[in-house]
């Protein structure tokens, strides 16, 4: 289900008592549509993060690691300003609509108590945040200004006053009474009925039409209504995998449970944590793929082009010939002629027809075919070389593209300051230094036998792990002639189901991990080298065994600390 009204209701009542009466004291927003509010309270601090994200708006408290950024935008300065300090004194919801609004209680700078409203409107690509002063009702300022011919039916600019969005009018289903429900439903359907009830998305309206039709009574509908009131989550699947939580279990919809947590907070900061992650990493990654993509592009032409001139390099056995037989006829090459027809007798004298540089003499054009085919052939090494160190190097974005694909948003910066360092990112003059990589920048596993396994998420965090972490002894793993992470068991005598699950893994984190059978080479940690002057991420190892398996995302997250 979506972020409906009725989900809002329950999630205020899960968080509700957790964050008022605590003091706001970090702001900052990380990424274009997403906000962070560090609230301080019984000495913890709680982040909720808001989002106005097209395709999912959401709030919620978060408990990931997410980066502040260096510099703070206009909005976040402002609220910095006006909130920071501020007491949160209620969180309220408009009706069951989608808007939510943070009251706080603050001071200005002549020390007056002032009231300050925080808005938060989820409503797809519409969604805003907007503060502004419950007296004056004047807008403070806002996430997303909006020009006046944009949105004709209400200014959305500070200092204008604010007014809701336009709001269907609807059925509150916590609110209705037994008697007007009997008046609403005496000559009208269950449909009907249903469409009027405010809050509901799609898959809610359609589990409540289920419980309608079982009994279309008051005591039926509060039986719905009532599970919004309660705090746990489920976790369900579709017919075709995809994901929903809900605060309730539905018995009408065709969805297949998959967990039940006691938490509604919780469950929803897990259930936006791989999504939300993907698309903060497509953010700030959004340099770097430009970067790769022209890179991928270049050497793409670059090989073809070197390909061509090494096959016609490889057939250049035709120069040779003419300008034999050129040597071997002179007496028949006048001057001022543009070719001839003469027998090759490596092929039973069969005319070869040679062309001819008519301001050259007879023997400076057989001369003119062995330089070319003496130049072609003195340039195959250079060219394979060529070819080699160009394929290598598309390899290698090949494995950063793959890096930013299995990336933690943290991690981006570190794939930048590679990319940086190899020459394809112009160093800025006041560039964030880069974190040394620790333990805790890995991925980290815990298979069935209680093993623990390191997953390196981008080239650097590969080298080091690879060379710096692991004890000579480990076992290294490395999907077979494919991008991917790699991946060290931490143990000198596994057994057959340790190697199967850590090749999963690193299957997984590969460019192979949507495939069935993937080929995982491992082997101990001191056979894998680097070669001088290699870059990052890439070494060559000896004495590998080969395993197949098919990863599965299930099990690996399962599986992941």
């Amino acid at each position: 289900m979506a972020f409906d009204g009725l989900f809002i209701h329950s999630l205020i009542n899960n968080i509700k008592h957790t964050l008022i009466g605590s003091r706001l004291s970090k702001i900052y927003q990380p990424f274009d549509q997403d906000l962070i509010l560090t609230f301080r309270k019984n000495r913890k601090n709680l982040q909720v993060l808001i989002s106005v994200n097209a395709q999912y708006p959401r709030f919620y408290i978060t408990e990931q690691t997410i980066v502040n950024p260096d510099k703070a935008p206009t909005f976040v300065m402002v609220l910095r300003k006006y909130l920071e300090g501020s007491v949160l004194q209620d969180i309220q919801q408009v009706g069951v609509d989608r808007i939510v609004n943070f009251y706080f209680s603050n001071r200005n700078e002549l020390g007056d108590q002032i009231q300050l409203v925080l808005s938060i409107e989820l409503m797809g690509r519409h969604s805003n945040v907007i503060l502004y002063d419950k007296k004056s009702n004047r807008i403070i300022d806002l996430l997303k200004r909006i020009n006046p011919e944009e949105n004709r039916v209400r200014l959305l600019l500070p200092k204008a006053k604010y007014e809701l969005p336009p709001l269907i009018p609807g059925i509150n289903g916590f609110k209705i009474t037994k008697d007007e429900f009997k008046s609403m439903t005496r000559t009208t359907t269950v449909q009907s009925f249903v469409q009027k009830v405010s809050g509901l998305d799609r898959d809610d309206r359609n589990e409540l039409t289920g419980y309608l039709e079982d009994d279309f009574s008051y005591t039926s509908f509060k039986t719905f209504i009532s599970q919004f009131d309660k705090k746990g989550a489920f976790i369900l699947k579709s017919s075709d995998n995809k994901r929903k939580i809900f605060p309730y279990l539905p018995y009408h919809l065709d969805l297949t449970k998959e967990s039940v947590k006691s938490d509604l907070n919780q469950a929803l900061d897990e259930f936006y944590l791989y999504q939300s992650n993907r698309d903060w990493v497509k953010q700030r990654s959004s340099q770097v793929e430009r970067v790769i993509k022209n890179e991928q592009k270049k050497l793409t032409k670059k090989i073809t082009k070197l390909q061509t001139q090494l096959d016609l390099a490889e057939n250049s056995e035709g120069y040779r010939i003419r300008g034999e037989i050129l040597n071997a006829n002179l007496k028949q090459v006048h001057s001022g002629m543009t070719k001839i027809s003469l027998p090759n007798y490596y092929e039973n004298n069969r005319p070869i027809e040679i062309k001819l540089d008519a301001a050259l003499s007879p023997v400076r054009n057989a001369q003119k075919y062995f330089t070319r085919y003496k130049k072609l052939r003195n340039s195959i090494k250079h060219v394979k070389e060529q070819v080699k160190i160009s394929r290598q190097t598309l390899e290698y974005f090949d494995s950063v593209q793959t890096a930013i694909n299995n990336a933690d948003p943290q991690d981006v910066d570190q794939i930048i300051d590679e990319l940086t360092a190899q020459g394809y990112i112009k160093r800025q003059q006041k560039q964030k230094k880069v974190k040394k990589i620790t333990e805790h920048n890995l991925n980290r596993f815990r298979l069935s036998s209680g093993k623990t396994v390191f997953v390196g998420k981008n080239n650097y965090q590969n080298d080091w792990l690879t060379f710096k972490k692991a004890n000579k002894h480990d076992i290294w793993f490395h999907v077979k002639n494919m991008p991917g992470s790699h991946v060290i068991l931490q143990d000198n005598q596994p057994s057959d189901r340790d190697i199967a699950e850590t090749a999963e893994i690193a299957a997984y984190y590969s460019k192979a991990k949507d495939s069935a059978h993937v080929q995982v080479d491992y082997v101990e940690d001191k056979r894998v080298k680097k070669p001088n002057g290699a870059k990052p991420g890439f070494v060559i190892y000896t004495g590998q065994n080969s395993i197949e398996v098919t990863p599965k995302k299930d099990n690996i997250q399962h599986k992941k600390l």
